[in-house]
């Protein structure tokens, strides 16, 4: 099918304000629903399903799909390309505003995601999956290259920062694909990267709550060592965080980029038993 036709035919104009880059190479779609693993007993959630050529690659693989979009004009797009596909439920909603508990009953709690996010909100829509109580199986999303480079990056790496470590203390992520600009209709201005993201379930720190705050204090002011952000995120004396840091093995003049995940998740773990102790 040619979507770029039925996009002329339907007069849809591309929205600068959704983001809205859409892939038509069918082997490059292809490819995505590969990399994510869809099988025919999955149920997969696609958050931006634009001209619906991802969509329907995934149809043609998962047990179901859910496809939010919310750009209603989208509608007689999506009513063409979709033809045929009984396992696909399109929703014009923004999920963002979705309450937990009725996405969960939707997708009955288990599901993958796939999906070409819309770049102007990858980094909300990462952490609003990744915080939930019921997270994805897995996310395989099409983000830019510089955002895929930061969610995979490893410590003493320049990309490395908070987005790195929240996705790495409760996951496993890997750049699966580079693709150019040149493969968007329009084209953005950046190139882009398929990564995906597998969850391994609990963090293994004693409170998650301390885990995450600690890991934006810690990167709250990059250029700082850790005992300058600790004193000033949790109002402790440099003394305090000094004592903190050398009791799990931290040296006093590190940096938060310094850390791995496994030493955050301790880090967290002797702040939460300090503060329990007061």
């Amino acid at each position: 099918m040619d979507v770029l036709s039925t996009l002329k035919k339907e007069g849809f104009v591309f929205s600068k304000k959704y983001g809205q880059n859409f892939i038509t190479d069918e082997r490059l779609l292809g490819s995505i629903v590969d990399d994510a693993g869809i099988t025919s007993a999955d149920t997969v959630v696609e958050i931006g399903a634009g001209a619906g050529t991802l969509t329907a690659a995934i149809a043609k693989k998962a047990k179901r799909v859910i496809a939010f979009e919310i750009d209603r004009s989208l509608e007689p797009v999506l009513g063409a390309t979709l033809k045929g596909y009984d396992n696909v439920e399109v929703i014009f909603d923004d999920v963002t505003k979705w309450q937990e508990a009725e996405f969960d009953a939707l997708t009955d709690g288990k599901y993958k995601v796939v999906a070409n996010l819309p770049y102007y909100i990858t980094t909300p829509l990462l952490f609003m999956l990744l915080d939930r109580k019921k997270p994805p199986v897995s996310l395989t999303v099409m983000v830019q290259k510089e955002v895929a480079e930061r969610i995979c990056a490893t410590e003493k790496k320049g990309d490395y920062g908070a987005l790195s470590v929240s996705v790495g203390v409760r996951a496993d992520a890997v750049i699966t694909k580079v693709v150019g600009r040149e493969m968007f209709t329009p084209p953005p201005n950046v190139d882009s990267a398929v990564v995906r993201v597998d969850m391994r379930g609990e963090t293994g720190a004693l409170d998650d709550k301390t885990l995450f705050s600690l890991i934006r204090v810690a990167f709250a002011m990059k250029r700082k060592t850790l005992v300058n952000n600790l004193s000033a995120g949790y109002g402790m004396s440099k003394d305090e965080a000094c004592r903190l840091l050398t009791s799990v093995g931290v040296d006093v003049r590190a940096r938060a980029e310094e850390l791995s995940c496994r030493k955050f998740v301790e880090l967290a773990d002797a702040l939460y038993l300090s503060r329990s102790q007061r």
